[in-house]
């Protein structure tokens, strides 16, 4: 009997990656600044929420003022055996792809949980879910029961992959979808409220 077959292959890790480097110029104000019902703003209630998977994490954000409140929770995530990237997004700033591109090159052969500021009522539970769908090396978008929502997901950055993305993203795509159009992916049915998207004051829920 081939023992190997009967032990499972191990997972590549995990690190979350938190995007928050938009200008919210559809909400008139900085997303990643508003209040949050549960306390602290948006940016600081999701890096707080992403800590409880006990994963690296690695914040991209052009904003200064972004890098600053994060590095202000370094320490205590420390504490929790929580270690917190802050990395300054360079120029050009050209929306989610091209960061996934720089992401997946700083983090090689990693499972990056990729996850969006914007989205107030994300939780455990739903991170959770998705994670453990996420099984093999692949790519794994959140869905919310009517369209995929590649903001959540699930990328495996293998060498492939790698060299895949950052070969389209020099030849100027920059359309996230557009890439993913490419690729074989999954889909994870999830919560729609709590997958939801905010881009302008009338997304808002209530007491977010």
């Amino acid at each position: 009997m081939n023992l190997k077959r009967l032990i499972p292959s191990a997972l590549p890790p995990l690190r979350c990656c938190l995007l928050s480097g938009g200008m919210s110029k559809r909400m008139g104000e900085d997303k990643a600044l508003i209040p949050h019902r549960e306390g602290g703003t948006w940016l600081e209630r999701t890096l707080l929420l992403l800590s409880k998977l006990k994963s690296p994490i690695t914040l991209l954000s052009r904003h200064q003022i972004h890098l600053n409140l994060a590095s202000s929770h370094q320490a205590d995530l420390a504490a929790q055996g929580v270690c917190l990237e802050i990395v300054a997004e360079p120029a050009p700033w050209e929306g989610p792809l091209l960061a996934l591109n720089r992401l997946m090159q700083m983090h090689p052969d990693q499972r990056l949980l990729l996850c969006a500021v914007d989205m107030p009522q994300l939780n455990c539970k739903v991170l959770k879910r998705l994670i453990a769908e996420a099984k093999p090396a692949g790519l794994y978008l959140a869905h919310n029961g009517n369209l995929p929502q590649p903001l959540l997901g699930v990328y495996y950055s293998d060498a492939n992959r790698r060299t895949h993305l950052n070969k389209i993203v020099m030849a100027g795509e920059r359309s996230l979808n557009g890439w993913l159009n490419q690729l074989a992916h999954k889909t994870v049915s999830l919560d729609q409220a709590a997958l939801l998207n905010v881009n302008q004051k009338t997304d808002l829920p209530n007491q977010t």
